[in-house]
């Protein structure tokens, strides 16, 4: 696959493309870990927030800048969600977002799927990531807006950005995984470029 590098600033991105907003309503970010090594606990974050800016006629040259707001985390258990806030995780008084930025595309966006490579940020310590994405359709909605969707799935170490709270267990293992499995699923609304005064 043809990898191009997607480093200039995000204000100028849009001067050479398509600007989209993602949809908070309609979009969401998951993710799955161990628990004391026989099952899986899943969460989720609410409150996901970005602009992808795509130019249709150099499909290697999209740009992604995403910002998760940390304390929307939902595991279905308030005192989970609880300490997953607190400073022995995401410790969000200090570090209230974590924050997505492309800075290649492996593939071509156009088609069925690609790969997104970018920076992740979370408690301000920053890792590259690959993401495997899928394009899930582009239309026109009821309302006259254009929308597309796409999907992704990656994973990371959680211990890699300072996330490394753990307890021992008798039995041999520990209560939380290190491995942490990601899906994001996201709905864009292209923006109208207001006409000139």
């Amino acid at each position: 696959m043809k990898s191009t590098s997607v480093l200039d600033p995000i204000p100028g991105a849009s001067a050479r493309g398509t600007s989209w907003r993602i949809d908070p309503a309609h979009s969401h970010v998951e993710f799955s870990i161990r628990h004391l090594m026989i099952s899986t606990v899943k969460g989720a974050f609410g409150d996901v927030r970005g602009t992808v800016w795509i130019d249709d006629s150099d499909a290697t040259t999209a740009v992604v800048d995403i910002t998760i707001q940390v304390a929307s985390i939902d595991t279905r258990q308030e005192q989970r969600d609880a300490h997953l806030r607190s400073a022995d995780f995401f410790d969000v008084a200090r570090f209230p977002t974590i924050t997505f930025r492309s800075r290649s595309v492996e593939g071509d966006h156009r088609e069925s799927e690609f790969r997104l490579v970018g920076d992740l940020t979370i408690r301000d310590v920053t890792r590259e990531v690959v993401l495997a994405v899928s394009s899930e359709g582009r239309l026109i909605d009821p309302w006259g807006a254009e929308r597309a969707g796409f999907s992704a799935q990656g994973k990371i170490d959680r211990t890699d950005f300072g996330l490394t709270w753990n307890q021992a267990l008798e039995a041999g293992g520990v209560v939380v995984g290190n491995e942490v499995k990601i899906s994001v699923e996201v709905e864009l609304l292209r923006q109208v470029a207001e006409a000139a005064a």
